[in-house]
């Protein structure tokens, strides 16, 4: 069975603003191309979208809250209010088996971080895509973006997500 795209809250709110990641227009165009790539060699895409509550800017129905890029026929999306992609969702039945799951998205040490976890607990095999996820700064502990995104692809490496080039993207 071919890999799963798995597109974590690749929505409005967080690459088009009004307050986008600062890393925005670099991971814009990377995740991009891997959804171009795996509509073309045909593997299966599920887009994760957060839906928040109240004042979030990903408030069900606004602006913010529409993915960027909207799902074709076929594709999944999976509405969560969680950071774990498979907690209260369809996601696991879904994904019931084992499987390959290409990982990019949103928020490299929230949403992201949760799904991979979980995945891996699942028996998935976890690969998150370099330079297709990322966060905001970390203002208590002086982080910067990049830094925080560097430090989630340790902790999901030790925990056995491998960590690929865009390049490395297969989708067999």
């Amino acid at each position: 069975m071919s890999a799963v795209l798995l597109l974590i809250d690749v929505q409005r709110n967080m690459l088009e603003g009004p307050e986008p990641v600062p890393e925005a227009a670099k991971v814009a165009p990377v995740i991009e191309d891997l959804l171009i790539r795996g509509r073309a060699e045909g593997a299966r895409i599920v887009h994760v979208r957060n839906n928040g509550t109240d004042d979030d800017p990903d408030l069900p129905g606004t602006a913010g809250w529409k993915l960027v890029h909207p799902p074709r026929e076929g594709e999944h999306v999976v509405d969560k209010r969680q950071p774990d992609a498979f907690a209260e969702t369809e996601l696991a039945e879904l994904l019931p088996e084992p499987t390959t799951l290409i990982m990019a998205g949103m928020q490299s040490d929230f949403c992201v971080r949760a799904t991979a976890l979980a995945a891996v607990r699942r028996g998935h095999r976890v690969l998150l895509v370099k330079g297709a996820h990322a966060t905001y700064d970390d203002p208590d502990e002086k982080i910067p973006a990049h830094a925080v995104a560097t430090e989630v692809e340790q902790e999901l490496t030790a925990a056995g997500v491998r960590i690929v080039a865009p390049a490395e993207v297969d989708y067999a």
